[in-house]
């Protein structure tokens, strides 16, 4: 017996050994995310959240908290603890529906987008409106618009969590992604991926990848906007891939303040997925004062628009979603 104990543990060693050496030879093997021909950011993990998460819908809680027949409502929720984007305006005051000045743009944008695609639409940057999920319940989708750091007390992550697990929709646009960088199931909730940084911000060209969302169904192949093109680490798990930049169309290059070299072939600028009995879809796009006010498809405002217009009503249900 202790003969074959140490021939066995003579035989892990020697496993081990040449694997090692592999690793040294090689590297580490490629993630399953990188795509044929990608250059870029590598090895940007694949972390797991304890939660259902990805394309499967039975990871969807259909509990019946939401009537359909009663119309479509949604709350955007813009709170900033940081930086804010201009497209923002001035903070806001506190409840529920404070006045919105002229230079609200991205909310007043979206209160119109509103009107005129069949959802109402409340708004609010007080953390304390999102303090039970009673009260998200009464919204079809919860739309975090360019938040900021820490924009949620332990109250409202609470609730949000609940509200997710209890069938609701969330959409994220553009600075969303710098919001609660410390809070792993938020990060899973944006797709298992966070804001790392961006390079200038410059014209591109999008590119949908994916012509069977209703988000995307009628967009062009190819379209002309400009953005900062966030980098993300971790790079987006179990998602459906919606849209990206085509990083070769950025003439100032994609590589970050904070050195991150862009996602080469495959850098998401949209995408979604079920998580956590919910529905997440998300867009990194949306800096842009124009973006949220332009009728015109030369700058991609119009079809930005008609992006985010299907993400929000996929997510709030009235739509079908993530296909």
């Amino acid at each position: 017996m202790k003969r074959r104990s140490a021939t066995v543990l003579t035989a892990l060693a020697s496993a081990s050994a040449a694997a090692l050496a592999t690793v040294l030879a090689f590297g580490m093997p490629a993630s399953a995310h990188d795509g044929s021909g990608k250059t870029g950011a590598q090895q940007l993990g694949d972390p797991q959240y304890g939660v259902c998460r990805g394309l499967d819908s039975s990871c969807y809680h259909n509990w019946g908290n939401f009537d359909l027949s009663k119309g479509i409502k949604v709350l955007v929720y813009s709170r900033t603890a940081g930086p804010r984007h201009a497209n923002l305006g001035p903070a806001l005051g506190p409840g529920m529906n404070p006045p919105l000045a002229d230079a609200n743009v991205a909310q007043k944008a979206l209160v119109k987008l509103g009107q005129q695609n069949g959802f109402a639409v409340d708004w609010t940057e007080d953390v304390t409106q999102l303090a039970s999920p009673n009260t998200l319940f009464k919204y079809n989708a919860v739309i975090f618009l360019s938040t900021s750091r820490d924009a949620l007390d332990d109250s409202a992550q609470t609730s949000l969590r609940q509200y997710i697990r209890g069938g609701g929709g969330f959409v994220a646009i553009h600075n969303a992604f710098g919001t609660e960088y410390n809070w792993p199931w938020y990060e899973g909730l944006l797709g298992g991926t966070n804001y790392y940084d961006h390079g200038p911000a410059q014209a591109g060209t999008v590119q949908t990848v994916e012509r069977n969302d209703v988000s995307t169904k009628n967009l062009p192949n190819r379209w002309a906007f400009t953005d900062e093109w966030y980098n993300l680490d971790p790079f987006p798990s179990n998602v459906r891939f919606l849209a990206k930049v085509d990083e070769s169309s950025l003439a100032e290059g994609v590589k970050g303040s904070m050195g991150h070299p862009g996602h080469g072939t495959n850098h998401p600028v949209a995408w979604c997925q079920y998580y956590d009995g919910g529905r997440s879809w998300v867009t990194t796009l949306g800096h842009e004062d124009w973006a949220y006010t332009n009728s015109t498809t030369s700058d991609g405002a119009r079809y930005f628009q008609s992006l985010i217009v299907g993400g929000i009503k996929s997510a709030a249900g009235a739509a079908p979603f993530c296909r």
